[in-house]
């Protein structure tokens, strides 16, 4: 196949595909045997082989290809010229028609920051397995900022473990200011807000500790706190924003379908699995176990290749409901987007899995959400032995304490707090029926709202009852002195 053909090979052309390319050396063919990373039309990432050599192959087509590769190539010899440790490339270059290309020395069995944070991201917050990882992270980063360099798109995945040494990647995303000279203050503080904005929030306490580990690559200067933190706060605000216009469009993470005859979304990597689950929705919820039918929804839960989901179907009651529905975003639309953005925030939630609206000719009638199903039980049942003693185990009050500072800290309001909708899972509470879930962008509109959802949620146990008022003592009144 011709590199200018992987322009229309759309995001997954058949392996292995062999490419003539060139070097210095004159041409050979690059025998791509497995892709890493898919932008369709434009970059092709993946592992071959090149002149009998293992590489990692960067395939750059379509209009904007030159300008991708030159940024690739710039980045790769800036942090070659500094001395920064990252993969050799062996060959690259660039043709009108075609496209251009990068081919680097493979590390083989290399491990990136980000799967080794996987590994370890579920103990507790800042064990020393989490502060290795972390520390490893900030360091490489303080000596790249030593030198008058930073990575635009810096993440975990862009620092890879290879025989006892952490090697930079990903060219693309290096920029200077003057190399060979510290950055300034002011970079140095936008460009670790974009680190620390995509850590867990559970970390933000421990931010000053671990700029220690920073500090050991690059002591140039100060980094006041305040300062530090605003930049984090407007970089979380940005990649949220940015999340949830991708629920709803095709792209690396969601594989969406929108017409005039429906609105499918479905993560990308269930979307095999999901397809056959959306065509036969309806089927399965009549074989399934019912939690709810009829009215406005129908939620049951299904048994689908030996995995448990749950299917809720929102209704068209008759016509005068959809005068009311068709012409605005579904109920399921919502939720989708709802629990997409409490996963992103770190907020327990069932995973949102696929969405379908279907239409005709963009007027919508019936939806359907699918999600994982949580086994646990519902706040009710599990508070059920202590509503007289209120004897509460202090786990799953201190777990309660938890999700209330995490809604009043990002502003979320649930609307219907009912206990049947807070579910114990994995030693956390998660909210379900996201119907009514809004993220407030003000304390004036988010005040009322959390005070209704308190008050819904306090009316689950009996007034006169030992365990409303041990709940009633531990959550905050209004959100004034939840600060």
């Amino acid at each position: 196949m011709r590199l200018s053909e992987l322009k229309n090979a759309g995001r997954s052309p058949s392996l292995p595909l062999n490419i003539p390319l060139a070097d210095a050396a004159g041409p050979a063919e690059l025998q791509l045997l497995s892709l890493l990373r898919v932008l369709p039309g434009q970059r092709y990432v993946g592992a071959g082989v090149w002149r009998g050599r293992p590489v990692l192959a960067k395939l750059l087509v379509g209009g904007k290809a030159a300008r991708h590769f030159q940024r690739e190539l710039d980045g790769v010899r800036l942090l070659a010229a500094q001395g920064l440790t990252t993969p050799l490339l062996l060959a690259d270059g660039l043709k009108d028609g075609e496209g251009g290309w990068l081919l680097f020395d493979f590390l083989e069995g290399a491990e990136s920051l980000g799967d080794a944070w996987k590994q370890v991201e579920h103990l507790p917050v800042l064990t020393d397995e989490q502060s290795a990882v972390l520390a490893e992270a900030l360091g490489a980063i303080g000596q790249l900022h030593s030198k008058g360099l930073w990575q635009e798109d810096l993440h975990l995945d862009n620092l890879l473990r290879h025989g006892g040494q952490l090697y930079l990647i990903d060219g693309a995303g290096i920029c200077a200011e003057t190399a060979g000279k510290p950055l300034s203050q002011q970079k140095v503080l936008e460009n670790l807000g974009v680190f620390f904005a995509q850590l867990p929030t559970s970390l933000e306490p421990f931010t000053e500790e671990l700029l220690v580990y920073y500090l050991l690559g690059n002591g140039e200067h100060a980094l006041p706190m305040e300062a530090l933190q605003k930049q984090i706060d407007k970089v979380r605000r940005w990649r949220l924003k940015d999340f949830l216009i991708k629920v709803g469009r095709e792209c690396t993470l969601f594989s969406v379908q929108r017409g005039a005859f429906g609105l499918r979304a479905i993560r990308r990597e269930e979307e095999t699995a999901m397809l056959p689950v959306l065509e036969q929705a309806d089927a399965l919820l009549d074989q399934g176990h019912l939690y709810k039918t009829g009215g406005a929804a129908s939620v049951g839960k299904v048994e689908v290749a030996g995995r448990t989901l749950v299917v809720k179907r929102y209704n068209i009651k008759g016509f005068a409901h959809w005068l009311k529905r068709f012409w605005r975003p579904s109920r399921a639309w919502h939720s989708w987007r709802e629990g997409n953005r409490l996963e992103f925030l770190g907020i327990a939630t069932p995973k949102p899995l696929a969405l379908l609206e279907t239409r005709f000719l963009w007027l919508r009638s019936r939806a359907y959400l699918v999600t994982e199903y949580l086994p646990g039980p519902d706040i009710i049942e599990r508070f059920a032995p202590y509503v007289e003693s209120g004897e509460a185990p202090q786990a799953e009050l201190q777990a309660l304490d938890h999700l209330f500072a995490e809604l009043i800290r990002e502003r979320i309001s649930h609307g219907d707090f009912k206990g049947h909708n807070l579910f114990w899972q994995q030693d956390r509470w998660a909210l379900i029926d996201l119907d009514s879930m809004c993220q407030h962008g003000s304390v004036s509109s988010f005040a009322p709202a959390y005070a209704r959802d308190r008050a819904r949620f306090m009316r689950n146990w009996p007034e006169s009852s030992a365990l409303y008022r041990v709940i009633d003592q531990r959550l905050p009144k209004d959100i004034s002195s939840a600060a």
